[in-house]
């Protein structure tokens, strides 16, 4: 139920959206510039949220492209001299690595706009998601989901339920990466959210990740793309898997799955809009990138797909799901009844070790 509180923000968020467009109105556009994010719902979220009302507010079209995440065709672009992709929402760790490597624009957080109430934007988005060439768009997770018409009796509540074979035998599925897969043996295996990546970085750490990856490897069926864990458990081919939760969600609210996320052991993750080096359309993105970084585009973007804002101003005016009512609350990461024993993930620590455990991991794959 909406307080009169969310109800007065939304007013105000109503009137600073127009003031925005209004002053992006003004100036003069390029004709277009290219965004790039990972297409699926979450591209036509960003679409709805953000793209289409962009180019309504200034007259600068977005074309939109998608691509399956990594830097090598930023690399490319940026190499050879010929940028055609202007903003690229990145996952926080490739944003890291591209910054070092020259890949990305710098973006000053004081040109970012304030909060509903004015807060500078430096100190309204949470902590860690505002980086030297990213600006904070979503939280997500990796999380594990199951169909509960499969569990009559009784059903995993936490990551430790999903290696256990005996409690809750069938396949699983788990994407043919290290990364999650990692931390989540970790966290099964009794390690503390804290602990999780100091243990993860000795040699006895990684050895015992691995052990615990054993233990069901013979059962897990992998996969690649974020579409195929739902239509994995739809089919009944796994009985659990590890997922995007927007992913789920969606299966949940707009197909009518009877899936269950499991919120323990949830890995945290962040988004950031980024501006490819070198754009010849460097004023247009950069304001792209402020205007789908407001605390309105942000909840417009939370009421479509169930992912949280960067943005802590943003919470209050994320309701209901749009197109069916649906309260976004508890379906949001950050949701503070799904943040018990969550887990943020390092990225600093996957930039440096990402290609050591590729290998590992593809090795471990192959036996």
């Amino acid at each position: 139920m909406r307080t009169d509180g969310v109800m007065t923000a939304l007013a105000r968020a109503s009137a600073f959206t127009t003031v925005i467009a209004a002053c992006f109105t003004g100036h003069a556009a390029a004709q277009s510039i290219t965004a790039v994010s990972y297409g699926g719902s979450y591209q036509k979220a960003s679409t709805e949220a953000w793209y289409e009302p962009f180019a309504a507010a200034t007259g600068i079209r977005v074309d939109v492209e998608d691509f399956n995440g990594g830097l090598a065709q930023i690399r490319a672009q940026v190499e050879v001299g010929n940028v055609y992709w202007d903003v690229v929402d990145l996952n926080a760790s490739d944003v890291t690595l591209a910054c070092d490597e020259g890949l990305l624009e710098y973006v000053d957080p004081e040109t970012l706009p304030p909060g509903p109430g004015g807060t500078p934007a430096e100190d309204d988005f949470i902590s860690g998601t505002l980086s030297d060439c990213g600006v904070g768009n979503v939280v997500w997770s990796t999380i594990y989901a199951y169909d509960a018409n499969r569990f009559p009796g009784a059903r995993p509540e936490t990551i430790a339920d999903f290696f256990d074979l005996e409690k809750f035998p069938g396949r699983r599925g788990m994407r043919r990466v290290p990364m999650a897969n990692l931390e989540f043996a970790l966290l099964a295996d009794g390690v503390p959210t804290d602990d999780v990546y100091a243990v993860l970085g000795t040699p006895e750490g990684l050895g015992r990740a691995f052990d615990k990856l054993d233990t069901i490897k013979d059962q897990v069926v992998w996969w690649e793309a974020g579409a195929q864990p739902p239509q994995m458990l739809a089919d009944g081919e796994v009985v659990m898997s590890t997922a995007y939760n927007g992913r789920i969600f969606n299966a949940q609210v707009l197909e009518g799955q009877s899936f269950v996320i499991v919120w323990d052991g949830q890995l945290l993750d962040i988004n950031q809009l980024a501006i490819v080096a070198g754009t010849p359309r460097l004023d247009e993105a950069m304001r792209l990138v402020s205007f789908a970084s407001t605390a309105e585009a942000l909840a417009d973007l939370g009421r479509r797909i169930s992912y949280g804002p960067a943005r802590e101003s943003a919470g209050p005016l994320i309701t209901t799901h749009l197109e069916t009512g649906v309260e976004m609350g508890p379906h949001l990461p950050t949701h503070p009844s799904n943040m018990a024993r969550a887990l943020r993930r390092d990225w600093t620590w996957w930039v440096d070790n990402q290609d050591e455990l590729n290998e590992r991991f593809s090795a471990w794959l192959a036996r």
